[in-house]
């Protein structure tokens, strides 16, 4: 677990949001921040690029959002933004489409570079974008919705090498037509429900921008894709350029239709402003993998369960605190499934039971059961890049055992041990009695003062020795009398 936690925070650490000012295609400009505002940035001819690469999901949506607000602000031309992306969250993917629908500034979504993809969720930002473009061997496309459980959209084939239920001499056409009718309610009136949803957007989007929709709802019920010369001659992008530069001289002097109205682009010698993420939106993507998500959850039940059960550390519980606040955070921008969360809690719960309760192992194995279990449908869709991989819950199991058995083998050796503190241990020690009246005084014993209880000859200045312990008081009784009394 440590070595992911390695991963992830030299993943965290690469790079903090350094942007640079330079002419397209030419040498590079003066540097600046996207903060700054030096005068390059404020030119009358500035395009932002933004660069989307991976899974969308959170943190990409609040990338996007910044990048067009900072677009917005430095009065720029056009916003580029430039993706490579299997797909991502639905939810996340729809927050851009919203961000670059009510833009000021138009944007272009450049599938880049060559070899670039934009499936699933990138399809729908590219219809969505004012300007679409896509470089050579690139390509978009396969854009159905799925989610765990759910059945590849299309007709399966029911029988081994592809023949059709109504070759089957053995079942009766009125006997098809009732199974038929039967599975319908099922997982395949969902699948119509998510297709009939995800074709409706995006054919909405395409004759928002008066491009191929026929093809845009082939590809979310087909999950068809194209190439960048097929996208170009099917009207689903507008240009196919080699790179930003390129794409920019070929935009130069389009007019795009805004909510304002018409503007014509003035990209021809702008400089570019090239918007990273910074530290924020880093955070915010790292804290938002699942995987990550998941360790800072056990590790923050962990940190705290051992502060808990050995007050006085700190460490640990500030740790675990700050952990599980993290991966709270984390989980409740990510589409978790709480029958899974639901699931490693109570697998946490028998783990920590096993350590204090003699079930000799059947919570153990239950505690590690539930958490696998838990673990895998902890994200309820199976986008790429939004999964837990079976090897972090294999880890995290191994770990949670391991923590568990250890914790109760530190709890066994510490019950095996004798008492070494305490009034406990002074039974059987001597002292001298300093007063005592009325069945009770004081005594000196063990170099201090104590209240004592007794019946016999009892005075001051006797010896005494301690037999039991009674409230806050010591009994004794006179040394020399208990000593015949046990012989």
């Amino acid at each position: 677990m440590g070595l992911v936690l390695l991963w992830y925070g030299s993943t965290f650490a690469w790079g903090f949001g350094v942007s640079a000012l330079g002419r397209p295609g030419g040498a590079p400009g003066a540097a600046a921040s996207a903060e700054a505002g030096s005068p390059a940035a404020t030119s009358p001819r500035l395009v932002v690029l933004m660069q989307l690469e991976g899974a969308i999901g959170p943190a990409s949506a609040d990338y996007v959002r910044r990048g067009l607000a900072l677009a917005a602000a430095k009065d720029a031309k056009l916003a580029v933004l430039q993706i490579d992306t299997p797909g991502g969250l639905d939810t996340s993917m729809r927050n851009i489409v919203k961000d670059i629908l009510v833009s000021r500034v138009p944007v272009a979504t450049f599938v880049a570079p060559s070899g670039a993809r934009a499936a699933s969720a990138g399809t729908y930002i590219l219809y969505a974008s004012h300007i679409a473009a896509m470089a050579p061997a690139s390509n978009l496309g396969a854009a159905t919705p799925v989610a765990i459980g759910m059945p590849t959209p299309g007709r399966a084939d029911p029988k081994p090498g592809g023949k059709d239920n109504k070759d089957d001499k053995s079942e009766s056409g009125e006997q098809r037509g009732k199974s038929e009718k039967a599975a319908e309610p099922t997982a395949d009136a969902m699948t119509a429900k998510r297709l009939s949803d995800a074709s409706a957007y995006i054919r909405s989007l395409a004759q928002l921008r008066n491009r191929n929709a026929e093809w845009a709802e082939q590809a979310v019920r087909e999950s068809v894709s194209l190439s960048a010369q097929e996208a170009r001659a099917k009207r689903v992008v507008d240009y196919v350029a080699q790179d930003v530069a390129d794409l920019l001289m070929q935009v130069n002097g389009r007019d795009v239709e805004m909510e304002r109205g018409s503007v014509r682009l003035a990209t021809q010698r702008a400089q570019l402003l090239v918007f990273e993420a910074d530290w924020r939106s880093r955070l915010l993507s790292v804290i938002t993998e699942p995987s990550l998500a998941l360790i800072l959850l056990m590790i923050g039940i962990y940190g705290l369960l051992f502060e808990f059960s050995s007050p006085g550390f700190v460490l640990p519980g500030v740790v675990g605190g700050i952990c599980l606040t993290l991966a709270l955070f984390g989980l409740q921008m990510l589409p978790v499934n709480y029958a899974g969360l639901a699931l490693i809690l109570l697998g946490v719960a028998f783990l920590i039971a096993e350590a204090f309760l003699p079930s000799f192992g059947v919570l153990g194995l239950g505690g590690i059961a539930a958490f696998a279990f838990g673990a895998v449908l902890l994200i309820d869709n199976d986008v790429p890049g939004f999964g837990v991989p079976l090897w972090v819950i294999a880890l995290s199991s191994a770990v949670s055992a391991l923590f568990i058995i250890v914790v109760a083998g530190m709890a066994a050796r510490a019950n095996r041990r004798p008492v070494v503190s305490g009034v406990t241990t002074l039974v059987g020690t001597t002292g001298e009695l300093v007063e005592f009246a009325d069945g009770e005084g004081w005594a000196h014993i063990q170099g201090d003062y104590w209240r004592v209880t007794g019946a016999g000859d009892l005075y001051a200045g006797r010896r005494v020795r301690v037999s039991g312990v009674q409230g806050s008081a010591l009994q004794v009784a006179p040394e020399g009398q208990e000593s015949a009394a046990k012989v």
